[in-house]
């Protein structure tokens, strides 16, 4: 089944407005009931005090001191690391004065552990499927993201030492490390969150701690589709550039959900082709068994080791690739991409940080640039405009939701000019962005249609044309 007819069972309508869902997180939280009025003469009732705080915040210490460093030897599997904080832990409990019974010792014993071994106050939100994003400023803030917006909690973290702690954990798990000599580093949990962590002396209030949340299921183009987020007609295009083996580039600004998109395109790649997936910290999650994928790794404590994702490009090359995909092209890596891209390796998919596909071009010489070979820009502008034939642009707009709002075609170099052909824009009804936003057909054919026919692949004429139900709005 095409997917034209797999949209099509789903019921996706090209025009029907369908309220957007952001494709990273869920639906905002109702809030919080209001507190009953108080009476005149009456006094606010007490906060509930925590039955066992203190012993808590004690035997955590003690347990600290006690275990050190061997809370992050990497000889140690998860089940071994918890039955050593246990036993510890219970002989920490079993020198306090603090009258416990069996039930009580065994409560206490499992919430310290779960706190010592896991990520803190910020695990419920790790674990709630509708925020998207978990953001630590120091000890006194934490803030996680729901539908695109940002919501201050209540939770807290009882002293620096125990950040500090939790991200020492999460980094020492990919190989990582994170002092005063390398205090920034990039990470990601088991399943596949990224994590960013930026301690003193350069986080000036305290460390610092962003996790961007993977969702427990990988998202699909009938997920995007229903969110509002691709039409049907869009979505049928892309899988024919795709299956074409047309070079592709994936443009938007930060936390639009570029690699949620990437990874959706990427699953139109057919099974029976080998995949490379080069990327910082590993993020993708493409559903083909023939996969390789890379991760670039940073210097050590000697400045000794670093491999950078321009030299897992390419080793990539001589690793015989049908597709080669660049988690973010951010440096002079984008030299070697292009060549890749113009030597025989067609198919390939990045993405880049830019507002427009304009930009992303402009983006794209800067970083050819930056690989330290000396090019005339008509030359650098030649090897863009060969190789890369659609830029998918992504945007976040004023509601929080995501959307493709743009798909423009690489039409190549007229003077010393890259020109572009915009084949998909996004219309705002009722003048304002939103859930009534549409990515609508410009009307032209793109010029690599008959590229895409000399491989059996064939655009219906109903792609390319103006909805009528979109022709009658009236768009601002």
């Amino acid at each position: 089944m095409g997917l034209a007819d797999r949209l099509r069972d789903a019921g996706a309508s090209p025009t029907a407005a369908v309220p957007s869902i952001p494709p990273i997180g869920g639906v905002a939280a109702p809030p919080p009931p209001a507190p009953p009025p108080i009476a005149d003469g009456q006094t606010p009732a007490a906060a509930p005090v925590e039955p066992f705080g203190h012993l808590r915040a004690r035997a955590k210490e003690l347990l600290f001191v006690r275990l050190g460093n061997r809370l992050y030897e990497p000889g140690l599997d998860e089940e071994a690391l918890k039955n050593l904080v246990s036993d510890e832990l219970a002989d920490v409990l079993a020198n306090e004065q603090t009258p416990l019974d069996d039930f009580e010792r065994a409560e206490l014993v499992e919430e310290i552990t779960a706190d010592v071994l896991g990520y803190g106050p910020i695990e419920p939100f790790l674990d709630d499927p509708q925020v998207s994003e978990v953001m630590v400023n120091g000890v006194r803030r934490i803030y996680v993201e729901r539908a695109g917006r940002l919501t201050l909690t209540e939770s807290r973290y009882g002293s620096e030492d125990h950040l500090r702690q939790v991200i020492e954990r999460i980094v020492s798990r990919v190989g990582r490390r994170v002092d005063e000599s390398s205090p920034m580093v990039d990470a990601r949990l088991p399943d596949g969150s990224r994590v960013n962590a930026i301690v003193p002396p350069l986080s000036v209030d305290g460390p610092s701690l962003t996790i961007r949340k993977f969702s427990k299921r990988a998202l699909t183009v009938e997920d995007l589709v229903a969110s509002g987020s691709l039409t049907p007609m869009s979505a049928e295009f892309i899988d024919a550039c795709v299956r074409g083996k047309l070079n592709i580039l994936v443009s938007g600004g930060t936390g639009t959900g570029k690699t949620t998109l990437l990874n959706v395109v990427s699953g139109f790649i057919p099974s029976t082709e080998r995949i490379v997936t080069i990327e910082d910290a590993v993020e993708l999650r493409l559903m083909q068994e023939h996969v390789v994928r890379l991760e670039a790794r940073p210097s050590n404590v000697e400045g000794r080791g670093e491999v950078s994702i321009r030299d897992l490009v390419r080793n990539s090359l001589r690793m015989r690739p049908d597709r080669i995909i660049v988690g973010e092209v951010r440096s002079g890596e984008a030299l070697d991409m292009l060549q890749a891209m113009n030597t025989g390796h067609e198919g390939s998919l990045s993405t880049l940080h830019a507002n427009s596909p304009r930009d992303a071009l402009s983006r794209l010489e800067t970083m050819v640039l930056m690989a330290g070979i000396d090019l005339p820009m008509r030359a650098i502008r030649e090897q863009i405009g060969s190789a890369i034939d659609v830029i998918v642009q992504i945007a976040r707009l004023r509601d929080g939701s995501r959307k493709i709002s743009q798909i423009s075609e690489v039409e190549g170099l007229e003077g010393d000019v890259i020109t572009l052909g915009d084949l998909f824009t996004l219309r705002h009804a009722s003048g304002g962005e939103g859930s009534d936003s549409f990515l609508e057909s410009t009307g032209l054919r793109p010029r690599f249609t008959e590229r895409l026919a000399d491989q059996g692949i064939e655009l219906p004429a109903e792609i390319f044309e103006v909805a009528p139900a979109l022709e009658s709005a009236s768009w601002d």
